[in-house]
């Protein structure tokens, strides 16, 4: 397993005859190892609580959690006023991402995802044509060195984005793999002619042929035909991503987040099967094994899209961290569109036992409600802000580390296509012309709100960013919240969604009312007792004799 875990802060199971499997997948879900080393001597020696419905004592896996913001660098901020964000432009809202202390109206998020920052003739980035250098239109590598700098002053991680399994057409990799049979770089791609195979079949990714021609010609694109694959057979590639891997974590970074991380190997729909799921992993321990050499608590996560647990499962062991959780975000979505709660803990356990039984118990939780491939979170739930708050008060109250989608804090919209997802970071009301405001691509959505923006929300206490910075300070706040695992807490009313949140000093309830209505909740007849209301989302809220009040769409903490 990863080193930095194995010895000193191995798996620890709940002990206790009577305490819920759910609690034994849930331990699992904590954050990236590189922070188990700030848990101070007063925490390691605290005891345990009592498990509800036990009289024995838990042994609790007790690791914090982050928030992480990721950053679309070319719609964030600008700071010289070209109308496109940069590094230097990240680094003037450092501030109003973490400014490194205490209370504030900063939004209190402990880590940073870079979308692509290396030379790219796409507007995304995803097609790398320098693996060593930064976009020039983004800045110089002195101003990524000063961005470092300034977020580990202020306690954040940062995270950059690796584009390994495919690169440009204008890399100078694939210029010459395509220029010559002879060329040395010829098999650092996969030509269907040189492999004696059929150019016909379908792309993995769902992007129809995945062969395209050149010079005579075809080459593996799984993605498109401006991004050709690397052919990962080729031990001069893999030693070559390695060492790329090495330099940025040399460079300052705190980790990846590894895109495409399933189609290594799996580039057509015929590729899917355990045999290739399996030289996939191969291929990420590696990788894993040669990011230690640099950094061991260099946090990995792995874009591994698929709802099933049984294909995420396979990557935890020795390889990432984290897999992004991209069925719990379905899962949020539908919960709170819905208003019911689904059974939505015991839905979890079969996939988090899996999980921990894969990593030794080393998995970390990489949660979110949307990213820069898919439907803004607004307009997935149609615009609904009362949804919008629910499903952001059920992320930041679940174990792991959540990943908030930039502009998601203020409610911006964005539907498909993918630049329309990716529109300007909206900073202030008068976004035409601010300071800041990237221009690059002309918004065409949240035109008719003149409250989704920075300016207004920052001063509103109503407001959905108020919301996740109040919930965000909650959340950093409690140990429980921050570093514990989960118990069922059923209720009897389908609207409402509870759980126990533990850790070694403490544990708290969470209870989300996800209706339209005020609901009344009597817990004077469960185990274990909460006494006390610790947080709430509406000031409406209460606690009396035992029954908790909710307005609607409400959430409350209690301990």
């Amino acid at each position: 397993m990863i080193p930095i875990l194995k010895d000193k802060f191995a798996w620890k199971k709940w002990m206790g005859a009577s305490i819920l499997i759910c609690s034994l997948c849930f331990t699992a879900a904590c954050s990236d190892k590189g922070d188990i080393r700030d848990r101070t001597d007063a925490q390691e020696q605290a005891d345990p609580p009592a498990s509800p419905g036990s009289d024995s004592k838990a042994v609790i896996d007790e690791q914090p959690g982050r928030v992480y913001y990721e950053i679309f660098v070319r719609s964030f901020y600008d700071s010289d006023g070209d109308g496109i964000g940069d590094l230097n432009g990240v680094t003037e809202k450092l501030d109003y991402l973490n400014d490194g202390k205490p209370g504030g109206d900063d939004l209190g998020v402990e880590g940073i995802w870079l979308m692509p920052i290396n030379p790219s003739p796409s507007y995304h980035g995803y097609d790398v044509t320098d693996y060593y250098g930064v976009n020039p239109e983004y800045g110089t590598m002195e101003d990524l060195q000063h961005l470092l700098e300034e977020a580990h002053k202020r306690g954040m991680k940062v995270i950059m984005d690796l584009v390994v399994n495919h690169t440009s057409t204008e890399h100078p990799w694939f210029v010459k793999s395509a220029s010559s049979l002879d060329n040395t770089h010829r098999a650092w791609y996969k030509w269907a002619e040189d492999l004696n195979v059929d150019p016909s079949g379908l792309s993995a990714a769902g992007s129809g042929p995945a062969w395209h021609e050149k010079n005579g010609n075809h080459y593996l694109g799984t993605f498109w035909n401006g991004m050709p694959d690397l052919n990962f057979d080729q031990e001069a590639v893999r030693e070559e991503m390695k060492k790329i891997g090495k330099f940025w974590l040399e460079q300052g970074f705190d980790g990846f987040r590894l895109d495409a991380a399933k189609h290594i190997y799996e580039d057509l729909q015929s590729d899917r099967s355990p045999e290739t799921t399996a030289k996939n992993v191969a291929w990420w321990q590696e990788f894993r094994d040669a990011m230690n050499e640099v950094k061991e608590d260099a946090y990995i996560v792995g874009e591994v899209w698929e709802n099933s647990p049984v294909a995420i499962a396979p990557y935890l062991e020795n390889a990432f961290d984290s897999g992004f959780n991209f069925g719990l975000a379905d899962q949020i979505i539908r919960t709170v569109s819905n208003e019911q709660n689904g059974g939505f803990l015991i839905q979890w356990e079969r996939n988090y036992e899996l999980f921990s039984e894969k990593s030794q118990g080393e998995f970390v939780d990489a949660i979110f409600l949307a990213n820069h491939d898919q439907n803004r979170v607004m307009s997935q739930l149609g615009g609904n802000s009362d949804h919008a708050r629910m499903a952001a008060a059920i992320l930041l109250t679940l174990p792991g580390n959540p990943f908030l989608y930039y502009g998601e804090e203020i409610g911006m919209k964005g539907s498909k296509p993918d630049e329309e997802i990716r529109e300007p970071m909206l900073w202030s009301k008068n976004s035409d012309g601010s300071k800041g405001q990237t221009t690059w691509e002309k918004a065409k959505h949240n035109l008719d709100d003149d409250a989704v923006n920075v300016e207004v929300q920052l001063t509103d206490p109503s407001s959905l960013l108020s919301l996740y910075r109040n919930v965000i300070e909650w959340r950093t706040g409690t140990a429980a919240l921050r570093d514990g695992a989960v118990e069922d807490y059923s209720v009897e009313d389908d609207q409402v969604l509870s759980y126990i949140r533990v850790a070694a000093s403490e544990q708290v309830l969470v209870v989300h009312n996800l209706s339209s209505e005020a609901k009344e909740v009597s817990l004077s007849e469960k185990e274990p007792h909460f006494s006390a209301l610790l947080y709430q989302s509406d000031d409406q809220a209460s606690l009396q004799n035992g029954t908790v009040s909710l307005p609607p769409y409400s959430t409350v903490v209690l301990k």
